[in-house]
């Protein structure tokens, strides 16, 4: 399965686009702005994943900093 993102400010065209998306066959999800922001969080996260353990100090010494 793959799948895209389109941001967009005009809702007439993300509306176009979803429909045309439909009608092509697509499944057509719409996330909210939350939904956008952990999705965004949960790939970056995965993509910096490196399997080695860290102690729950040194996150919160990073995220202060």
């Amino acid at each position: 399965m793959a799948a895209i993102v389109i941001e967009n400010i005009d809702k007439n065209s993300l509306k176009l686009l979803a429909e045309m998306a439909k009608k092509l066959g697509s499944k057509v999800t719409t996330l909210n702005a939350e939904q956008t922001e952990d999705l965004a969080l949960g790939l970056i996260m995965q993509k910096e994943k490196t399997g080695k353990a860290v102690s729950r100090e040194s996150v919160m010494k990073k995220l202060r900093s």
